[in-house]
């Protein structure tokens, strides 16, 4: 794509990174037929395509960012499904990310909208006041139905009903620094101590933790970690996310001078994206951007982890039919696509793959608060797909995608990890009710 920056706009390196990106485009449109939101809407703009001629003519021009452009770019789940497709190598997620920081900085978003995202921004990163936060939406769920008839609280509306009917208790393994392996140590590892899936499913750290130990992995969580920065990162929120990315930093890299690390370990692939990209999103900050670019080399998946690794053989009858849901920013956004099947299937789980698998399933962090028609119509083309496979529980390596799915079908949405645990000695899923026979 030909472009026209003036030589002080590409000193911007925002700037010079954006036409880096808008000049591999070549307009070929293979990314609209994996776009989840050109899929469903059919409208140009509200493709990968689309989206960059209106960020290359915004940024180009410098001008202010338009309801128009605000309302396409908006509609961007950030799946990556079009890096996956793309055969030009366009990093479309470094552009959206730009456009975002330029739309958070230039435009006035109507006053609900403002309120609301300064709200999951204040209130989402920091576990205690999410934890808060969903004892209230507890109280108030049955009150969601009035909130759908004024549009501007629809995202309320939305966010009541994703809200757990029974909040979690803190797990026992919260504010614990260290987990010493069963036997001889054969690795040591930084665990991401989140913020969001801690309080939703505390369960999944702790048959993390279970699962390292019982292999021989040391798992450290050092203080002064938590929010990856993804939540704000995605809502232009720079600086917010940028504080949480070197807070992370600055801790993991004292596990590092300590005793050493041999991998950061996530079990969130949304925040797995994001902390990949550290190098990237630090990159222009002389004391941070060798660290950071250290902490994105060391950063990899549970899975990835464990897939070059003999897990102890399985201890539960074989067979169980696992739906596996292709988190996006696992397979887009990290392109870790055969290791958790892979995993599930040595542990003895039949792995069934749903059609369109590579299509997001609406939750994509805030975006089925923000964007709650087009993200149910998205969990009802996922729901579908899933169910005719006819499973009996539902595996994926994302908090937002097992709250997603999970909110509209009655089959139970576990993590991954939380199967290998309990195929491997640990116990039984949460909420997984199984035959007699299966169990």
């Amino acid at each position: 794509m030909q472009t026209h920056f003036s030589l002080a706009q590409l000193a911007d390196p925002h700037i010079a990174d954006a036409e880096q990106v808008l000049r591999a485009c070549v307009h070929c449109g293979f990314c609209t037929a994996t776009c989840p939101t050109y899929v469903l809407l059919g409208d140009e703009l509200d493709s990968p395509r689309g989206r960059i001629y209106l960020i290359k003519d915004m940024l180009e021009n410098d001008r202010p960012a338009t309801p128009e452009v605000v309302k396409h770019i908006d509609r961007c789940l950030s799946c990556l499904s079009c890096m996956t497709t793309c055969p030009s190598g366009v990093h479309y997620m470094h552009l959206i990310d730009t456009a975002r920081a330029h739309v958070e900085t230039t435009y006035e978003r109507p006053r609900m909208d403002r309120l609301m995202r300064a709200l999951l921004a204040a209130v989402l990163p920091h576990r205690g006041r999410f934890r808060l936060a969903l004892a209230g939406a507890a109280l108030a769920r049955p009150f969601a139905g009035l909130f759908d008839g004024v549009p501007a609280l629809r995202p309320l509306a939305a966010m009541l009903r994703l809200a757990p009917s029974r909040p979690k208790l803190p797990s026992a393994t919260e504010g614990v620094g260290r987990f010493l392996a069963e036997g001889p140590r054969r690795a040591r590892v930084a665990l991401l101590d989140g913020c969001a899936q801690p309080a939703l499913r505390p369960e999944i750290d702790e048959a993390t933790i279970r699962l390292l130990t019982r292999i021989g992995v040391e798992v450290v969580r050092p203080a002064g970690a938590g929010c990856c920065g993804s939540l704000t990162h995605h809502m232009g929120k720079e600086e917010l996310a940028l504080a949480n990315a070197r807070a992370n930093v600055d801790a993991w890299w004292r596990a590092m001078e300590d005793e050493g690390l041999d991998a950061i370990l996530v079990n969130t692939s949304g925040c797995g994206t994001t902390i990949k990209d550290y190098g990237h999103m630090l990159r222009l900050e002389p004391a941070y951007a060798e660290k950071a670019a250290r902490v994105s080399a060391l950063a990899k998946d549970i899975s990835e982890f464990l897939v070059e690794r003999e897990l102890p053989a399985p201890v539960i009858p074989a067979g169980l039919r696992v739906a596996y849901h292709a988190a996006c920013s696992l397979q887009h956004g990290q392109k870790v696509r055969t290791a958790p099947k892979e995993l599930l299937a040595k542990a003895g789980f039949t792995v069934l793959e749903p059609a369109e698998g590579h299509l997001c399933c609406g939750s994509a962090g805030t975006y089925n608060i923000l964007q709650p028609e087009i993200a149910t119509r998205l969990r009802a083309r996922k729901v579908a797909n899933i169910e005719r496979t006819d499973p009996q529980v539902i595996a994926t390596g994302n908090i937002g995608c097992m709250t997603q799915i999970g909110s509209g079908t009655a089959i139970p949405a576990v993590h991954t990890v939380e199967l290998l645990d309990w195929a491997t000695g640990g116990p039984q899923p949460a909420g997984l009710h199984l035959p007699a026979a299966a169990a």
